[in-house]
């Protein structure tokens, strides 16, 4: 009774957060645009439908998962709008549809422990859709990992291979048990080794650089909460690092992605363009942020996606923004109780999987828009525009939702 009342509670005040943003967005138009105060009461009503459909059938689960993904999509959906109407129009259907994927799999996937056998089906998929993008794909932004098809479809294989890899670990991981001999154990453990580290080849081919570092958090995560011994992720990490120096003197654009991430003011006009104004638009924030409507980002490169988090910080403030880093630290911490309330193995592997899955991407990107880690360019979270991201994310969401809701 106690959680429901903080559930209640909690909603609230993402209700409250949702119409008073599209409010304000409303009175920054003249006349007033009622456009705006729609699409709150929409994301109003779409998160609270969500929410009743779980409580009312699902009553058992965790539903602080859909509630901090809530907060995170009124943001994301606000900020858009105040960047462009029409991006932010998209991002709210993607997460209409994120939203129906997250109840369906809920609400029609059988028992999870039923799809552990399904092994070699998810290696298969990783195996596919890692060099998908280095074959067919587009470069955009340094990078060629999109595909577009035509003007209207374009997707990056590699937000779903990210899917494919935590499915594919937690089921060649699941059965691991501790050897006496190394033999036996580099039996078991050489396969998924090898699939991580093709995975991790084509980003670096592709230049995903952000992508190929999520991979690595995500394996070397699973491998030691899988084996629970500490020389194999010294051993990874070692790997990862002979591979690093090697990147950096086979690529050019590593060694470009180091010397902006070195010295960006130096690079201010040229290749370390966009760091710099984002450097320029939080310092503008302060503590307390512009105004929403007040920011000055219009030179901004990537600004619906990359750099969307220098958006907040300038026109909501460093207060806020660090309050966004904390949902996205409860969201992890409500995947890994989830992990934590289950007995079966490979449910405890996809929640850590997935889990580690949102929080990498999310320190990747902030990391590098802070100037922490060389920038990368992967989208935050819920927050940043991208179809493909979103789905995945409430994907991701919808299967611990699942577990807490099975255990």
């Amino acid at each position: 009774m106690k959680a429901l009342k903080r559930e209640k509670r909690l909603l609230r005040l993402v209700y409250l957060l949702c119409l008073l943003l599209f409010t304000t967005l409303g009175f920054l138009q003249k006349p007033f645009d009622t456009f705006a105060l729609i699409m709150g009461v929409v994301l109003c009503v779409l998160i609270g439908y969500s929410h009743f459909v779980i409580r009312r059938f699902y009553p058992d689960g965790d539903k602080f998962i859909l509630i901090f993904a809530s907060i995170l999509a009124v943001v994301g959906v606000a900020t858009l709008y105040r960047i462009n109407r029409v991006t932010a129009i998209k991002q709210l259907v993607w997460i209409a549809i994120g939203i129906v994927s997250y109840i369906l799999i809920v609400v029609i996937l059988p028992d999870l422990r039923s799809f552990a056998k399904y092994k070699k089906v998810y290696m298969i998929i990783t195996l596919a859709l890692m060099p998908l993008a280095l074959l067919f794909g587009t470069e955009l932004y340094g990078a060629k990992n999109w595909i577009i098809i035509g003007k209207v479809i374009s997707f990056q294989p590699s937000e779903f291979g990210k899917i494919a890899l935590v499915l594919y670990l937690a089921s060649a991981l699941a059965t691991y048990e501790n050897k006496k001999s190394f033999k036996e154990e580099f039996k078991e453990l050489w396969q998924p080794a090898l699939v991580a580290g093709f995975s991790m080849g084509c980003m670096v081919l592709q230049r995903d650089l952000g992508s190929a570092l999520i991979f690595f958090g995500i394996s070397i995560t699973l491998l030691y909460v899988a084996t629970s011994k500490k020389k194999y992720v010294f051993t990874a990490l070692g790997l990862a690092a002979i591979g690093s120096v090697a990147g950096y003197s086979m690529f050019g654009h590593v060694r470009e992605r180091v010397m902006i991430w070195l010295d960006p003011w130096k690079y201010a006009l040229g290749e370390s363009y966009q760091i710099v104004e984002g450097m320029y638009s939080i310092a503008a924030g302060g503590l307390f942020g512009v105004g929403l409507g007040q920011g000055h980002f219009q030179n901004l490169p990537v600004k619906e996606s990359d750099m969307i988090y220098a958006i907040i910080c300038e026109e909501f403030g460093i207060i806020f923004a660090i309050g966004l880093m904390i949902i996205y630290f409860l969201l992890f911490y409500r995947g890994i109780r989830a992990a934590f309330v289950t007995d079966d193995k490979y449910s405890q592997l996809i929640a850590v999987g997935f889990s580690t899955m949102i929080a990498c991407q999310t320190l990747v990107i902030i990391g590098g828009i802070f100037a922490v880690i060389p920038l990368t360019g992967i989208t935050l979270p819920i927050i940043s525009y991208g179809g493909s991201s979103v789905l995945t994310i409430f994907f991701a969401l919808g299967i611990l939702q699942k577990i807490s809701e099975e255990a």
